[in-house]
């Protein structure tokens, strides 16, 4: 701390000196002990601005992701088209809808039966009796007239009511009002039977009668060839993941044959293609701004988070990622701690088929892996422990389909007494995002290059792989989701949350040490400004006191100091 030197001038001169300007300087030097405090806190706020700036852009990087993972993302999306929207019109095309064309002639469309009662010049008129429906091969419903139900609306609101799989509705035109009847059911199973003893006790007539008007029948058509049928003009499942709408038969053309209307389903290329560079340009993005961090500014001085553990730690994950290799196929999770049993078959492409036996030396999850490790046939078997539970997941060392893998599994696990089976699950034959037309940049800067071509290819050839590729368990695509989710400011264990939190920690102390600081420099600054305010009154009051003790000696001696 330094120090403060008081000059009072002459001290019989009564000026006093400055008390304000003192305590300014006094308090400047106390202050200059908070002066570390604060360039560390404005420091932390720095990286507190970086480390938001990196959670966004993580964030974003996993939100584009998350849309070729999602089961309902852009991956499901099918494109569609009908030769003949008059005819059919398609509705839907889901992610398991495969591409191709499909040829459907529709013979007659669907149709729900119907029918009504004999009309009633009034509305209002009593009724008695009932009425008796049946829909299909169901039960027989017996619809009896109450006090509360007398009348045809009365009977159409009970009819409702009775939830029996019937519309009923009060029809009025310029011949009277009707009791209409409709079958919730469409198609030759929605058949209408119905009774009536219903009769007009208000008007005496003959009794009301049901008469059909529709009969209920399935739509006939015929789909690549194969005759179908159809109970409702919206056609779901049969071809699969296609929903369609049938509004009219085909014509007849001159052979006597039905025309046929083509439905075309192909891929939404140019939709993940999009989906993929949005992720590559915004992965990209964060890359750029961590490569920015490990350097420095304009001015020659380090970025905030310039020699930051956390962000290599964040460098070295999203290399990991973006390297990272996708498996061909896995073992169905088990407990942690069961026993396996049995053995399991690979062949990795045109290669001999090999049998690896549960080794009895161990007889874990991981035993085995190690065992077709050791095997060295090509194949690498790693363990990958989620939620307490272990899978081995298979990756062929060879790329493409010489690499492809054909496994067998007759292994067992058992787990509390429980023993289940080890199924085998092909996930992709893509083993890497180069697979998919990205690769690591030659610039050797972490940041990634896309080849849309490369992209389109493996969609026209191989679409299912590149879904396995995103979608599949254990999958490249739901790994590094995992990755980027556990790193990012959203999970309190996340490599930038925990950094966060601990400046956080840091700001709060430093906070408080300088805010103690503070009070106590408020409360000398006080003291200070008291003391010195009565020091300086002294001093302002020497030269009267002086006077007068000059005037009291030449009283006293007759001897004047100043004659």
């Amino acid at each position: 701390m330094g120090t403060v030197g008081l000059n009072f001038g002459s001290p019989t001169s009564g000026q006093g000196f400055d008390v304000t300007a003192t305590v300014s300087q006094i308090v400047t030097n106390l202050q200059k002990v908070e002066t570390p405090w604060k360039n560390q806190l404005t420091a932390l706020q720095s990286q507190d601005t970086a480390l938001s700036n990196l959670g966004t852009l993580l964030s974003t990087v996993s939100t584009d992701l998350s849309s070729l993972t999602d089961f309902s993302g852009v991956m499901a999306q099918k494109t569609g088209s009908s030769s003949d929207n008059n005819v059919l019109e398609l509705t839907s095309a889901s992610s398991s809808a495969i591409a191709g064309t499909h040829t459907i002639a529709v013979a007659s469309l669907a149709k729900t039966s119907s029918g009504y009662l004999t009309a009633l010049a009034d509305p209002s008129d009593e009724l008695s009796g009932s009425v008796k429906i049946q829909v299909g091969a169901g039960v027989v419903h017996t619809i009896n007239v109450s006090p509360a139900n007398k009348t045809l609306g009365g009977l159409a609101a009970a009819i409702n009511a009775a939830g029996i799989g019937v519309t009923a509705s009060v029809l009025t035109d310029a011949s009277g009002s009707r009791l209409s009847l409709v079958s919730g059911t469409s198609g030759a199973l929605g058949n209408l039977r119905v009774t009536s003893s219903l009769a007009d006790v208000t008007t005496p007539t003959a009794s009301l009668a049901y008469k059909s008007v529709v009969t209920g029948i399935d739509a006939v058509l015929n789909v690549d060839g194969v005759d179908l049928k159809s109970a409702s003009n919206t056609v779901t499942g049969l071809i699969p993941g296609l929903t369609f709408q049938l509004l009219a038969p085909s014509a007849t053309i001159a052979d006597g044959s039905l025309e046929v209307v083509q439905v075309v389903i192909g891929n939404d290329n140019s939709g993940v293609e999009a989906a993929v560079s949005k992720l590559v340009s915004d992965y990209n993005a964060l890359i750029g701004a961590i490569n920015t961090q490990q350097g420095r500014d304009a001015s020659g001085d380090p970025e905030p988070l310039f020699g930051s553990p956390t962000l290599s730690l964040l460098h070295q994950q999203l290399m990991t990622a973006a390297n990272l290799q996708n498996p061909n196929g896995y073992l169905n999770a088990v407990a942690q701690d069961a026993t396996l049993s049995g053995s399991i078959t690979i062949r990795v492409g045109t290669a001999t088929a090999q049998t690896i036996n549960v080794p009895e030396s161990d007889t874990s999850v991981a035993g085995l892996a190690e065992a077709i490790n050791a095997a060295n046939m090509g194949v690498t078997a790693v363990v990958v422990t989620r939620n307490g539970e272990s899978s081995i997941t298979l990756q062929s060392q060879t790329a493409g389909p010489a690499g492809s893998l054909d496994v067998q599994s007759n292994l067992t696990a058992t787990s509390d007494s429980i023993s289940t089976s080890l199924n085998y699950t092909s996930s992709s034959n893509l083993s890497t995002l180069a697979n998919l037309g990205s690769s690591v940049s030659a610039k050797d800067d972490g940041t990634l290059t896309f080849d849309q071509s490369t992209l389109d290819a493996a969609l026209n050839s191989n679409f299912s792989g590149v879904l396995g590729f995103f979608q599949n368990a254990y999958s490249w695509g739901q790994t590094v989701s995992n990755i980027l989710n556990s790193a990012g400011t959203k999970s309190s264990t996340g490599i930038l949350s925990l950094a966060q939190k601990s400046n956080s920690s840091i700001e709060s102390s430093l906070k408080k040490q300088i805010s103690k600081q503070e009070a106590s420099i408020a409360d000398q600054q006080k003291r200070l400004t008291a003391e010195l305010n009565q020091a300086n009154q002294i001093l302002q009051a020497l030269p009267n006191q002086l006077n007068g003790m000059e005037m009291l000696y030449a009283a006293i001696t007759g001897y004047n100091q100043k004659g």
